[in-house]
């Protein structure tokens, strides 16, 4: 039987809804996520539109409208997008269903582009890389967060050792920032989210790469060319 990667991703995530909504506040508001937000306000002006690229159950998305930006969620779970609209939706919060593969938005549509642990539970990572590009427009930016080696949910991917089909990629930081590089982005900036044994003064000279081999979550800052 041919393994239908997307069917198989809706699946998980519209199943894993509850448990990530129970969880995101805390991930965005002091956890794993908390300093994406502040780091992208310092490349995207207030005002501008973002599109938030698998924005799980939306709370990221509604932090980035309370942020001042004009912000809507997309998501492929059916679930997760009906939890972020019960937020309530407005001319600054928005959300829709759809697939990071074929993002349902005209070309160059948005200023600026979030996609956190996202690109990573994609089938083609460079087709949903190619997508963000054709909805930002000219000189656009994109914030990218891909998970490091040390990230727990790494296990999602363990299976396909046992020949098992897997819908979670094992793209590396390093491995993505040469595909956005290769692929119409230049990078801007980028910063490190590490476990807490992880202590900052062992990370002041070592080079990026070994500062990303032992990241938790590795946040790139992009703009197209």
């Amino acid at each position: 039987m041919t393994f239908k990667w997307h069917e198989a991703a809706q699946k998980k995530w519209d199943e894993s809804a509850a448990f990530w909504n129970q969880n995101s506040q805390e991930m965005w508001d002091t956890g794993s996520r908390s300093t994406i937000i502040p780091f992208f306000k310092t490349f995207v002006k207030q005002g501008s539109s973002v599109l938030d690229v698998g924005c799980g159950d939306g709370y990221g998305t509604y932090k980035l409208s309370k942020a001042g930006y004009i912000a809507c969620g997309v998501d492929l779970s059916e679930q997760m997008v009906q939890m972020g609209k019960e937020r309530g939706e407005s001319d600054m919060l928005s959300f829709v269903q759809g697939d990071l593969s074929a993002i349902p938005f005209e070309s160059e549509t948005f200023d600026a582009v979030l996609a956190v642990n996202s690109l990573e539970w994609t089938e083609q990572p460079l087709q949903a890389l190619e997508e963000m590009k054709r909805v930002l427009k000219p000189n656009g930016t994109a914030c990218v967060a891909i998970l490091g080696p040390t990230a727990a949910p790494r296990v999602n991917s363990y299976r396909r050792l046992y020949g098992e089909h897997v819908i979670c990629n094992t793209m590396m930081p390093w491995e993505f920032e040469k595909l956005a590089k290769e692929n119409g982005f230049s990078i801007l900036d980028g910063i490190g989210v590490y476990k807490r044994e992880v202590k900052t003064e062992q990370l002041q000279e070592l080079p990026e790469e070994l500062k990303q081999s032992l990241t938790f979550l590795w946040v790139f800052m992009m703009k197209k060319q």
